[in-house]
């Protein structure tokens, strides 16, 4: 195949990341968007973990991008393509934190708690907060949902012994039910509860920092405008 044809060749999404970079290094865009829109979620949510900014993070992808594609030929085809993106892009996120003045531990470094739970040391704004407040709110409303779904022998048990916290004893009196059946339903209430739940986060963490549509097509296009405008030079 000649330079020309490699040049203009469409990559599908079949194409192995070593067939991707072989047709990059020939000067074929698409070769290097289609490398983009693979690993683009990837990449995003490595550099937003540093970051914390959905726009800091997106200019940080445009360079690592931009600095992969410059050292395309310095990859090792024996390598894994994605690790060595996010080699890039974690090298990009923490040096702009430190361009920003910020105090940047390697990713490597101990956690050292001082004694202090690390759940406190977690909680970087406090509870009145208003974004705090909303998530607490969006919590409340899942868990209300949840409770609504219990079977009804369940639910009502659940209610006075597991939100109004009354005894077991006050809650068997009340539902004219011995002490342990109440005890065994509020314990089988919190298992559904707790697994639902379970299966909530499972299913929002598979969405959590996504990264498709406009804005990975805004990343890709960026990115290829920024490529052509470098090649100008080499082509007068």
């Amino acid at each position: 195949m000649n330079t020309s044809t490699t040049r203009h060749a469409l990559p599908s999404d079949a194409s192995s990341d070593a067939e991707l970079v072989s047709l990059a290094l020939a000067g074929n865009d698409l070769a290097f968007a289609r490398i983009m829109r693979r690993y683009n979620r990837l990449l995003f949510r490595t550099a937003r973990s540093i970051l914390k900014s959905d726009d800091d993070t997106q200019d940080a992808l445009q360079e690592a991008y931009l600095r992969a594609w410059r050292a395309l030929a310095s990859f090792r085809a024996d390598a894994r393509l994605s690790t060595w993106l996010v080699r890039i892009v974690v090298n990009e996120a923490l040096g702009r934190l430190r361009r920003g003045g910020a105090q940047v531990l390697p990713l490597s470094a101990a956690i050292e708690t001082d004694g202090e739970p690390l759940e406190l040391q977690m909680q970087a704004n406090p509870d009145e907060q208003p974004d705090r407040v909303a998530m607490r709110a969006q919590v409340r409303q899942q868990m209300e949902a949840r409770i609504d779904t219990l079977p009804d022998a369940f639910r009502a048990v659940f209610m006075l012994r597991g939100v109004e916290e009354m005894s077991v004893e006050e809650v068997a009196t009340a539902l004219g039910l011995p002490e342990a059946t109440v005890r065994s339903r509020f314990f089988r209430a919190r298992g559904i509860l707790r697994e639902g739940l379970s299966r909530d986060i499972d299913m929002a963490l598979g969405d959590a920092f996504s990264f498709a549509g406009p804005r990975c097509d805004s990343i890709v296009e960026g990115v290829l405008a920024k490529i052509a405008h470098e090649r100008e030079p080499s082509r007068a």
